[in-house]
């Protein structure tokens, strides 16, 4: 009878809205969706076609489309649409709706709060709880939140890199700087072709930035990847050290460091002090580029680590609000 109600009711979700990615985890099961966030339709008749996974490689007369943009922004119609046919997979009864749990950008402003509530609703959520995101990236990396001392938080996504200082289960600080691992590829592709004259996609620079992993040393590591001359397009192979990856990203990193120190100088004196102990958590898909804790290390003097799961910290911490609603409810931005 208890599950039959709790099936009648409907689920309760944590949505991880990305700009790369979605990631949908069900209380009692953890993670049940892991899809690019992703529409492809027709530009003549605009009828969507597919989403997600099964948008991923489509070809011919579909365009790809993105509706995600970040920082609480995207395309209202795609969106609500891709966010519908996500939720009604993983929650397939016809006549209950989820309650969901939400990430909200900490400097979000009142109208993008309301639009991402609104935007939930209208994708058949019963009932809908925002999160800040700095509070849900803590509680997925282990931090508790009752905690009076300090940490930041560094996520790096795809296009944008959060950085939020937490005390006392409150968003002391925060700032977002447009440089993620989008960026990062970016710079490893630049230096394929400046250096090597050669083309790789983003992919291929996509393992180049993973192959290596997060460590600074040895400088000789090497990894290989999959490339192709631009002339002629025949497929060929690079070979890069963890030196030339390093320096080949030192612009978007820096802005990621320059960031993360305006954050903390937005900050009381007393959680300076904390920081400076407790230290940095790295989190985020962009976290795994070679030599980046070293950086932050040295510009910000304090200790940085990297959460045990990066890419999925912040789903993880809606998770825990998602299976615990006074939890949510007790975090949630938007009061009636």
């Amino acid at each position: 009878m208890a599950l039959s109600l709790f099936r009648l009711m409907g689920q309760d979700l944590a949505v991880d809205l990305g700009t790369a990615g979605t990631r949908i985890y069900s209380r009692g099961r953890g993670i049940v969706l892991d899809e690019p966030s992703l529409v492809a339709h027709h530009p003549r008749t605009g009828k969507i076609v597919a989403y997600g996974a099964e948008a991923d490689g489509l070809d011919g007369e579909t365009r790809l489309v993105r509706p995600v943009w970040g920082q609480g922004t995207f395309d209202r119609d795609f969106t609500r649409r891709m966010l519908k046919h996500f939720l009604r997979k993983v929650h397939a009864h016809p006549y209950a709706r989820p309650r969901v749990v939400m990430a909200l950008p900490d400097d979000s402003t009142a109208v993008e709060r309301r639009d991402l509530q609104d935007l939930a609703f209208e994708s058949d959520a019963r009932q809908i709880y925002l999160v800040r995101h700095g509070l849900a990236a803590a509680l997925g990396a282990g931090l508790p939140l009752g905690e009076p001392a300090g940490v930041m938080i560094i996520d790096i996504g795809h296009a944008f890199a959060r950085i939020a200082v937490v005390a006392g289960g409150q968003v002391v600080a925060a700032r977002t700087t447009r440089s993620g691992g989008d960026h990062l590829n970016d710079s490893i592709a630049r230096l394929v072709e400046r250096d090597h004259g050669l083309i790789v996609g983003d992919g291929a620079a996509e393992a180049a930035k993973r192959g290596l992993g997060p460590a600074w040393k040895p400088l000789d590591r090497q990894v290989t990847v999959h490339a192709h001359a631009p002339e002629t397009g025949h497929e060929s192979q690079v070979t890069l050290t963890a030196q030339e990856i390093y320096e080949a990203t030192s612009q978007p990193a820096d802005l990621i460091v320059r960031a993360a120190i305006g954050t903390l100088d937005g900050c009381p004196a007393e959680v300076v002090a904390d920081v400076a102990v407790h230290g940095a958590v790295l989190l985020g898909g962009g976290s795994l580029v070679c030599g980046l804790s070293r950086r932050l290390r040295a510009r910000l003097g304090v200790p940085v680590r990297r959460a045990e799961r990066p890419r999925e910290s912040v789903t993880l911490g809606l998770g825990r609000c998602a299976d615990d609603l006074a939890l949510a409810a007790s975090l949630h931005a938007i009061h009636p």
